[in-house]
């Protein structure tokens, strides 16, 4: 449907003329931008072009900025509405095929989302801890009313495992073999798509752990909560990236071997995760569009575990894998017997 256009010019550039309703980061020296190309076939096609604010004689590149975008949150971040006219533009990849081209920017742009939610968990658990840490009521220190205790862990588990999953994730893409690459073509969407949908949650569970406090903008986890969902939304949301899951498991059978043998490799360490690892390879077996999302929180939690069972310390490990595989609590903080609170939070 994308509606900008762009013609070759007698130097090899493209003029790009059209209207762009999101264009993120207007304040930065080059954009990657799309735009439609007529091939020699007489089709028209998606192309990727590189696009410089400032061109090589130094001046200015027709780049019209519309308005800026009243988003609900992440507003330090401009996100904008622009027109280009006769604007100079670089053909990135081969014409016709922007999409493939501008996904390689897209895939790495999720990862940066896995480890955004992550860090934003990791604030909200930092924060909550240390309010309850220096808070006194009810006769003791509010970290050792149980209650809180619980909840704190509960937050320190989902942050724990949101960070072991986005450091695997970018040791993946870092070492490049054929193996990691499968693997992450797989676990990268369902890591997006798990990881980024808890963040809200999570922030507003922290939030609520400072009372009123939280809910002023004179404290940071008001901010967070609003900074969350865009995380979710960034490079393809929750349906997007499901589907997105579904697609690469019937266009490349080795990336689900590949998965499968990561999750495998925690194997024997719980019954409880055994178990939990053979339905999912019954799900993913019989995965349709209508249970995309149930089948790709499934794959999440498996591959956390299984991340967690082998990097992480044990009370982690085994609190995630009681919480989360067995019979799960829909809020924070209602974690099974058996967990090891005290070590969770002395974490947090």
């Amino acid at each position: 449907a994308n509606t900008t256009r762009a013609s070759r010019n007698y130097d090899g550039t493209y003029a790009i003329t059209g209207h762009k309703w999101f264009c993120s980061a207007p304040q930065s020296d080059a954009f990657l931008m799309l735009a439609q190309t007529r091939l020699t076939g007489g089709e028209d096609a998606l192309s990727c072009f590189l696009v410089p604010r400032i061109l090589p004689g130094g001046e200015r590149n027709p780049f019209a900025i519309q308005r800026l975008k009243d988003k609900l949150g992440n507003k330090s971040n401009a996100s904008s509405e622009i027109e280009v006219d006769g604007t100079t533009g670089w053909l990135v990849g081969e014409e016709g095929r922007g999409v493939r081209t501008i996904v390689e920017m897209v895939n790495r742009t999720r990862l940066d989302c896995i480890i955004g939610s992550a860090a934003g968990m990791r604030q909200g658990v930092a924060e909550a801890a240390w309010h309850a840490r220096h808070r006194f009521a009810f006769g003791a220190v509010l970290i050792d009313q149980p209650a809180m205790t619980a909840v704190i862990a509960d937050l320190q588990l989902e942050a724990e495992a949101a960070t072991w999953t986005a450091m695997r994730l970018a040791a993946a893409l870092d070492s490049g073999t054929e193996q990691d690459l499968a693997f992450s073509r797989l676990a990268q969407p369902v890591a997006k798509y798990w990881v980024c949908k808890r963040g809200p949650e999570h922030a507003y569970e922290s939030l609520e752990c400072l009372g009123g406090n939280g809910y002023t903008q004179a404290f940071p986890l008001a901010r967070r909560y609003r900074e969350q969902p865009v995380l979710a939304v960034w490079e393809g949301s929750g349906n997007v990236i499901a589907l997105d899951v579904l697609r690469a498991m019937a266009t490349t059978p080795a990336a689900i071997e590949a998965f499968l043998g990561e999750i495998d490799l925690a194997r024997g360490h719980d019954n409880l995760l055994d178990t939990y690892l053979n339905s999912v390879r019954d799900l993913i077996a019989s995965a349709e569009p209508r249970t995309a999302r149930m089948t790709v929180e499934a794959m999440a939690l498996a591959l956390q575990a299984s991340i967690l069972v082998r990097y992480a310390p044990l009370a982690v490990a085994d609190g995630f894998i009681q919480s989360r595989l067995g019979s799960r609590s829909l809020v924070y903080g209602a974690l099974p017997t058996g967990v090891d609170l005290d070590a969770i939070v002395a974490r947090a």
